[in-house]
């Protein structure tokens, strides 16, 4: 199973969010240990932009459990035509779809109703896995 990783996810467990930070972390640990996950390569610069002074060594421990979706022109104009609200969810979408994902993972269900890629819940992602 190939599953694309959205930035909340990601931000849960850089950022200890609670209540989210269980689940999201479980869903990490469940890549490193063996499974298949990726990041858009937006969502690192989201992560870098948002946690400043500790992006980076966690964007480096990341990128040993997960790979990034190889995206370019074509993708991001199948972004920008997806009947998604939120642009940004819809280029999580279009990186999913690139890269052959299952699943995206993600809290923000309800910006993926037209997603091409089926979105989970991390607590809903981690009950499929078991």
């Amino acid at each position: 199973m190939k599953v694309l990783l959205d930035s909340d996810v990601l931000l849960d467990v850089a950022l200890a969010r609670a209540p989210h930070l269980t689940a999201s972390a479980d869903v990490l640990r469940w890549a490193e240990a063996g499974g298949t996950a990726a990041v858009a390569w937006h969502s690192l610069t989201n992560c870098a932009y948002l946690l400043k002074d500790s992006g980076r060594p966690f964007l480096e421990q990341l990128l040993t459990i997960v790979a990034v979706a190889t995206v370019g022109t074509a993708e991001a104009k199948r972004a920008l035509a997806l009947p998604m609200r939120d642009i940004e969810d819809a280029f999580q979408s279009a990186a999913a779809l690139a890269w052959g994902a299952d699943f995206i993972i993600t809290r923000n269900l309800s910006d993926y109703r037209h997603s091409p890629v089926r979105a989970l819940s991390p607590a809903a992602f981690l009950k499929l896995s078991a």
